[in-house]
Parts: C-alpha cells; structure tokens; sequence
C-alpha cells in the first residue's frame, strides 16, 4: 500500500487520542491520528513523523499522521501506526501469502456469529475466517499486542473456536508495522486475559501467525513470518 503527498514533522502532544500537535517547519499544525490506542511510547516530544495531506479541501485537519520514527538501541525503527492499513495489506498479500491458493476467493467484513471477521477465504474445500491485528507495540525486539485492553479481541478468539466447530478453518493474523523483531507475544501484562484467549485458541487448533512489514515514510507492506511464542 502506497500514501501520498507525505511530509515530515516533528510530534508536540497529543491533546486527546483523536489529533496531535505537530511541528512542520516550525510551524504549530493539529493533525488526526489514524490510530486510537495509547501509543505512549511512539509518541514522545520531538519525535519525527510522518503525515500523509488530505486531498478534501473540507477536512477540519489537513494531515493524517501514519507512521513514526522510534529510538531503540539497535538504532532508529519507522513504524507504521495507521491502525486502517493492516486490513487492506492483508486482503492484498494473501493471494500470493502461500497460505491459499493465488485466485482463492477473498471476501472482507464476512460475519459469523455473533462477530464480522476481516477476511473470508474460499480455497477449493476449504473455507476460513481471518481476524487481522495491528501490531506497534516494540521492546528490545520483542512485538506484543495488545497495548490496552481488549474484551473485543478475547471475543473474537472465542468466536475463531466456534468456526473450527462449524467445520471452518480459522486464523489471527498478526500484522507487525515495522521490520527489526525477532518475536511476538502476547501481552500478558496489559490483559492477560487476551493472552489467555489466544493460548486457548491456539490449542482448539486456530491458526495464529505473524508477519512483519517492509515499512517506508509512504508505503508499508507485509514482508516475513515472525516466531510467535505463547
């Protein structure tokens, strides 16, 4: 996926989880957020980010910040943090993801039960839901979600093992919106009770994975399986 019209700034604060203040060129400019999570350790005074100019002449704000520069101690990582991206990185890679044949029908928002899942595949005989998660949390390598609560995602877990019992395969999609980790994890200190979701869910036979992201100031795309440990 490609962004246009990106420029460089440099983050001020963000007054609430909606827009930020930004610094470009030395002038002050509020801008949205495309992600709504707490985002407290990208997000820090002066980092540098990446906006992408609204092309609708209307729009209260005319910039959408969509990705960050983060400071770790093997050197600079640009991570993505556009919460929209990783469902349509992943409709687009999963024809050539090896996962499904390449012309496998893709159908996205498809419900089951009592949740809509990000992706529906037909593959021949086999059929199954995808649920997607964005990953930007990093600490020393290590990729984990999620970085607040989330009784949404336990839900989808639990309905993932009700496709297995309706004779669908079914699959949690970890998109990591950066390259440099060597892991993901669940978060078990933010809310073990995901953590626990997802370990139970990968017993009843769910498939879980993770892949990591080619990411650029305008582009981001899904590159290589991540190691997963529970």
């Amino acid at each position: 996926m490609k962004y246009n019209n990106i420029q460089k700034a440099a983050f001020v604060k963000r007054p609430n989880r909606f827009i930020a203040e930004v610094s470009i060129g030395g002038k002050t400019e509020i801008v949205h957020v495309k992600n709504t999570g707490r985002c407290k350790e990208l997000l820090v005074e002066n980092a540098t980010v990446y906006l992408e100019k609204s092309s609708n002449p209307l729009r209260k704000t005319k910039y959408d910040l969509v990705a960050v520069e983060k400071v770790t101690n093997r050197g600079l990582i640009l991570i993505n943090m556009d919460s929209q991206v990783p469902n349509q990185i992943a409709f687009e890679w999963l024809s050539k993801s090896g996962l499904f044949i390449e012309n496998a029908k893709i159908k996205r928002e498809v419900t089951f039960g009592n949740s809509r899942f990000d992706l529906y595949v037909e593959d021949g005989e086999r059929k199954a839901f995808i649920e997607v998660k964005g990953v930007t949390l990093e600490n020393d390598g290590i990729a984990t979600f999620p970085d607040a609560p989330t009784e949404r995602g336990v839900k989808h877990l639990n309905e993932l093992i009700s496709c297995l019992e309706e004779g669908y395969e079914a699959y949690i999609l970890f998109v990591v919106q950066m390259k440099g980790v060597k892991l993901f994890k669940p978060n078990d200190i933010t809310h073990r009770a995901f953590g626990d979701a997802l370990r139970d869910a990968a017993k009843h036979g769910v498939n879980v994975v993770a892949y990591d992201c080619i990411v650029t100031e305008e582009s981001i795309e899904i590159n290589n399986p991540v190691n997963i440990e529970f």
